[in-house]
């Protein structure tokens, strides 16, 4: 049985659309936030042993309630989503570059293509895989890409340190 803290950042998490930080979680809960680092290990922990249909996904200092991928394909099929569009080649290498690099700029994603990615980044954007994270240090600020909460969801992650690891 889950004591009243970690219910209360449950229910927090439960009515928040989007993702929360941590701070902003202590605060309306009116808890230290190392008090709800604790309720959110332990929700993160109920949640994966007792295999319920939710995660925790956590992601660039913030934490949100996800569905579990096991249970995607039952949530496509109600959401009529059971047939998902399809990546291009192309976008999909785009895509792996921005996981694995991020933050990374369009730059240095076409010096890795070896071609123009202007159009397959603009349609991850789009599609809500990736997001503007900030603008580098350099010459002319270029934008910064990274990954969303969309793309972690997509993939059936919980977070960018499940990505499988590179073989090079």
């Amino acid at each position: 049985m889950l004591d009243q803290a970690t219910c209360s950042i449950e229910a927090l998490l439960f009515v928040s659309s989007e993702p929360i930080a941590v701070d902003e979680l202590a605060g309306a809960a009116g808890l230290p936030e190392e008090h709800v680092m604790q309720a959110l290990v332990e929700l993160e922990t109920m949640y994966v042993t007792t295999g319920r249909g939710i995660r925790l996904e956590r992601n660039a200092g913030t934490v949100r309630l996800v569905s579990a991928p096991e249970a995607g394909p039952a949530i496509a099929r109600l959401q009529g989503r059971d047939r998902p569009a399809k990546l291009s080649t192309a976008a999909l290498d785009a895509l792996a570059i921005v996981a694995y690099r991020q933050p990374v700029t369009r730059a240095v994603v076409e010096s890795i293509r070896g071609v123009s990615s202007e159009h397959v980044l603009t349609v991850l954007l789009n599609l809500g895989l990736i997001e503007e994270v900030g603008r580098a240090e350099t010459i002319g600020r270029p934008v910064l890409l990274g990954t969303t909460s969309g793309f972690l969801e997509a993939a059936g992650l919980t977070s960018l340190v499940d990505l499988p690891e590179l073989n090079t």
